[in-house]
């Protein structure tokens, strides 16, 4: 008697549980949270001098800084990194562009190099191959590659200054990659825009250096 009534109240148990998975199920499923979607943040490398690392300025001042938080309004999913040194020649920037293509694995490369090579009067041949080593390793690590043009003051005489300037030019078409000739361009011809140095721009014209390069910069945040 006790073993009939031992079985029944198992088969009554078992029952009442399949009842309770039955309807709970689809109750459990409702409230279980939705999974997050992953998201992939792109990367924008930014390899200057001292024009790009904010010389002279407050961190938040300076036109790659500027153009960081307007990345962050306009083209979620993106991310600026400024690996910017002040004094850098195109030779420094070519021999830490491996490392930086390692670690970050950016989707644009901006190049922003070759003033200093200019001021201290490096031959030409040297300042074109270490801009060219930079584009190559950056297009055959899958990024793209926005050239920021400079030039040199006549004084250092036609044949360099026209050199100079040329070098970025024939790299951009050679490598058909984004360019802007000047990137000073909007406040060069202002001595005001310039600290005492006559070298680094001020403070106050670094939102028009910033909207001179973005419209070159935003079609490649895709």
């Amino acid at each position: 008697m006790q073993a009939g009534y031992a079985v029944a109240r198992r088969s009554v148990q078992w029952w009442l549980a399949l009842v309770l998975m039955t309807f709970m199920q689809p109750l459990l499923a409702q409230r279980a949270p939705a999974p997050t979607p992953q998201t992939t943040t792109k990367t924008v490398l930014v390899m200057g001098d001292s024009l790009s690392a904010g010389y002279g300025l407050a961190a938040n001042e300076g036109w790659v800084s500027l153009t960081t938080a307007r990345i962050g309004k306009e083209k979620p999913g993106w991310t600026l990194v400024n690996a910017s040194i002040s004094g850098e020649t195109t030779a420094g920037g070519a021999a830490r562009i491996g490392t930086q293509l390692q670690r970050l694995k950016p989707a644009v490369v901006v190049i922003e190099l070759g003033a200093n090579d200019g001021l201290r009067g490096l031959p030409l041949a040297q300042t074109r191959a270490n801009l060219e080593k930079m584009i190559t390793a950056s297009q055959r690590a899958g990024a793209k590659v926005l050239l920021l043009g400079m030039q040199m003051p006549p004084n250092l005489g036609r044949a360099y200054t026209e050199g100079f300037a040329g070098n970025f030019s024939a790299l951009a078409k050679q490598y058909d990659i984004a360019f802007i000739p000047f990137f000073l361009q909007p406040v060069a011809s202002d001595r005001a825009s310039f600290q005492p140095d006559n070298l680094h721009p001020t403070a106050a014209v670094q939102p028009q250096i910033r909207d001179f390069v973005w419209p070159k910069l935003a079609p490649l945040l895709k």
